[in-house]
């Protein structure tokens, strides 16, 4: 038997041996296995995002000082969130996914202690930044006074408790990476049903209970995140996960496949994250605190599309990376096109509606002129781009799968220059907030296409093409 038909024969016996779950990632048809892989991921992601719009509607009926206090501190816990998740928690499901993919089950199992070692790490490293920078970070995007001590309140209690945060996510990467994303939404969805009633207790107070104010809902937060951790903990380490964590010797390796997708990402995360710190520093600075209020109640709208899009790109993450790791290039690239456009009409449709109705987002948060005149301003200008987002940020956790985020990582950059290097300009020549705006729309129409036009032309495949090898 020649050697060519012994290797085929050799792929299919492992392909019969494989979890059937991992089968599904290989063979199955991309649309319906992409929806159906999506759709509760979307569902946890929408009920994750609404976590902070609970919040912020209770935390508004604290008055406008604290509104504009929740809105210093969001592009902070949304980075944190978006590294732990998006990011470094990328790096997690990508490496489990390339190592099930090619066969190699002792090794995605062996990843598992090593993602929670990572996550734990970096969750005490931000709780020490953000504790102690925190006030001058604040001030530095234009809190002062009332807001500056909301901000301060919020922070300081949400930031002491941020490993919670990063474990949590770590161990819905892990689930995720093996395909599964009907636990961790299950998980996350009983926290956010529980924080209904929690949040407004905690900071308003009942009967004995004290009224905590801003501090009350970051306690909630972090009290529903450990009941989340205790749900997924059970899970996976009961068995009826595809990986069992095992007690194994910590290797560099191990370390290595997740931080190098994470690393990268997390790149891009900051550059996201700064985008929205630096236009809220050059508001402050143009217009004021109501001014503040009202562009970061309305740009948490297209923050809301990040957990919204990353309901896709986990399924992606999983589905690119098995593709990968077993050798299907082509399958792969397919998966990741179709799941930018599905990610486009969506964040398009989200963008437009926003855009012709603003009122009935901003609406929801207050009724100072100025917050609604800067907020609405936002709206109807970058609103109709939103599909744009959501095409590249789509596309970045298709690359996280592939291993591959040298474009992403371009894309986002360009986005950072074009919208805080020429916000920056027209605000100075014009002093209009309009045109900054402006700027902020032609940054996400470039960062769709810079990315979409790369990977469509088949970047992921060349050589030095910012590989990331599985090992």
């Amino acid at each position: 038997m020649n050697a060519p038909i012994t290797a085929a024969l050799a792929i299919d016996v492992e392909r019969t041996l494989l979890n059937p779950r991992t089968r599904m990632l290989l063979e199955g048809r991309i649309v319906p296995t992409l929806l159906r892989m999506a759709w509760p991921n979307i569902l946890v992601m929408v009920a994750q995002a609404a976590t902070g719009l609970i919040e912020t509607w209770f935390v508004s009926r604290l008055g406008i000082d604290a509104l504009a206090g929740m809105a210093l501190v969001f592009p902070g816990f949304m980075m944190m969130q978006m590294l732990s998740a998006g990011a470094v928690g990328g790096g997690i499901s990508s490496a489990i996914a390339r190592a099930l993919g090619s066969g190699r089950r002792d090794d995605a199992e062996a990843l598992v202690m090593h993602a929670i070692i990572i996550n734990v790490a970096l969750g005490l490293v931000f709780s020490v930044l953000f504790i102690v920078f925190g006030p001058q970070l604040y001030r530095a995007m234009g809190g002062e006074g009332a807001s500056l001590q909301a901000a301060l309140d919020y922070s300081n209690a949400i930031f002491a408790g941020a490993v919670l945060v990063w474990l949590m996510n770590a161990l819905a990467s892990v689930l995720r990476g093996t395909g599964n994303m009907l636990v961790p939404s299950v998980a996350i969805c009983g926290g956010v049903i529980l924080l209904i009633p929690l949040s407004p207790l905690l900071i308003f107070g009942l009967g004995p209970l004290p009224a905590l104010g801003m501090a009350g809902g970051a306690v909630a937060v972090l009290l529903t995140t450990a009941l989340t951790i205790a749900g997924m903990a059970w899970y996976i380490w009961s068995g009826r996960c595809v990986v069992r964590p095992i007690v194994a010797p910590l290797r560099k390796i191990f370390f290595s496949d997740i931080l190098r997708v994470g690393a990268i990402g997390s790149v891009n995360t900051l550059q996201t994250t700064l985008i929205f710190a630096l236009t809220t520093a050059l508001v402050g600075a143009a217009s004021g605190p109501e001014a503040v209020a009202g562009y970061g109640t309305a740009a948490r709208l297209e923050y809301l599309l990040i957990p919204l899009v990353f309901g896709l790109g986990a399924p992606l993450v999983a589905l690119v990376g098995t593709n990968i790791g077993a050798g299907q290039r082509a399958r792969a690239l397919r998966i990741a096109l179709t799941g930018g456009a599905v990610a486009f009409m969506l964040t398009e449709t989200i963008g437009l509606i926003a855009a012709i109705w603003p009122h009935a987002w901003l609406g929801l948060f207050g009724h100072e002129p100025g917050m609604l005149e800067a907020g609405e301003a936002y709206l109807r200008i970058v609103g109709p781009t939103f599909g744009f987002f959501g095409l590249g940020l789509s596309l970045y956790f298709a690359s996280q799968g592939a291993g591959r985020l040298l474009w992403p990582l371009i894309g986002s950059f360009v986005r950072l220059i074009v919208a805080i290097g020429g916000g920056w300009l027209v605000l100075r020549l014009t002093g209009s907030m309009n045109w900054l705006f402006g700027a902020l729309t032609l940054a996400l129409v470039v960062y769709g296409i810079v990315i979409t036009s790369a990977i469509a032309a088949g970047a992921w495949f060349r050589p030095h093409g910012g590989a990331i090898s599985p090992r």
